[in-house]
């Protein structure tokens, strides 16, 4: 196995492994009053979560370093750039879990603070590259845009934890920071809705391996709820009259999502019964977190306004989560796999004739 050719031609993606599995961790942890095995499910993810960075991060990091100007091209690239921050946003959800599941606050704080910062920096370089080509076209545009808006606001789902520890100065540059992630995240995420819908309604449709990318539109506002709750309730950010104008706007925006939810949905099986199935790619990933950050949406939802109606949603969102992850995984692992066995079979024809 060539060690340099897999850090060269490691794949941007592959960081949403992270993002999904942390996801699953956490609301498996949120959803374990239903059953108690899923605190332990969700400790065991956390394990699986740590491995997976162990692999990834490295790999990441190296590639960076190693093949520095293929990162400058792809970070150029109008649809591969938007996929280089899963690393450091699945990095951050790493660190909250590592607070609320194993307890370690000292590790998580620090592993959202790596995450943060490179989320924020890749936040401003990804869109300032889109911002200068000349070779973006209305085809590339797809829902993996999303994902650089959807890192700035995915901070303050750790911050607003980190921030309740804060105090001071500390704790106004700790606001100064999730604010601005949370704002510029969610108003560069409206602008990009518009431009998305304007090609779903006036280019052809996406290619199937992008698909699964509808289900990106869940993520901004998933994340968006928890974050700016963890923000209000959390890290304390709004007094107590302005919380309950978050609250109403807490409601209205998480009801969005169901619209959103719907049409992932319908529009997974078109390209389904069009395509007659859809093969793996890493894509797959897009299935995992954002609805994930949708289900963890939905309970916190759930909590304030008691309703037993949408604690049963997220619940059967909860298993429908679980499975998709089981799905991405497994084809991940299996492809890892093959392609393993296929270099290897390689190399061992090259060594017979050689």
């Amino acid at each position: 196995m060539n060690i340099r050719k897999t850090i060269e031609d490691f794949p941007a993606s592959y960081g949403a492994c992270l993002m999904g599995t942390g996801i699953l961790s956490i609301t498996s942890y949120m959803y374990s009053n239903y059953l108690s095995l899923l605190k332990y499910i969700g400790f065991v993810l956390v394990l699986l979560n740590t491995l997976l960075a162990i692999i990834i991060i490295p790999l990441w990091t190296l590639k960076w370093v190693m093949y520095f100007k293929k990162v400058c091209s792809e970070l150029s690239h109008p649809v591969i750039a938007n996929f280089y921050p899963t690393t450091p946003i699945g990095l951050m959800i790493l660190g909250v879990s590592y607070i609320k599941i194993l307890g370690l606050t000292s590790i998580g704080e620090l592993l959202w603070f790596i995450g943060a910062f490179l989320t924020f920096i890749m936040g401003i370089i990804i869109p300032y590259n889109l911002f200068k080509s000349e070779a973006l076209h209305l085809e590339h545009i797809n829902p993996s845009f999303f994902i650089p808006p959807v890192g700035l606001i995915v901070i303050p789902i750790g911050g607003g934890i980190i921030l309740s520890s804060l105090e001071g100065e500390m704790y106004d540059l700790g606001v100064f920071f999730n604010v601005v992630s949370w704002g510029s995240g969610f108003f560069i995420y409206l602008a990009l809705l518009a431009v998305c819908v304007n090609r779903f309604l006036l280019h052809k449709p996406l290619p199937s391996v992008l698909a699964p990318t509808m289900w990106i539109n869940l993520g901004p506002i998933g994340a968006g709820t928890v974050a700016l709750y963890n923000l209000t309730f959390i890290g304390g950010v709004f007094d107590e009259q302005t919380s309950t104008a978050v609250n109403a706007f807490l409601v209205l925006f998480w009801g969005s999502g169901v619209w959103w939810l719907l049409l992932a949905i319908l529009m997974t099986l078109h390209y389904y019964v069009l395509g007659k199935g859809l093969p793996f790619a890493p894509s797959w990933w897009a299935f995992t977190f954002p609805l994930g950050a949708y289900v963890a949406a939905t309970h916190i939802i759930h909590v304030l306004l008691d309703s037993s109606a949408i604690d049963l949603f997220g619940l059967i969102l909860y298993v429908l989560l679980f499975l998709l992850w089981l799905m991405a995984f497994i084809g991940t692992a299996s492809n890892v796999l093959k392609k393993i066995i296929l270099k290897e079979k390689t190399r061992n024809h090259d060594a017979s004739i050689s």
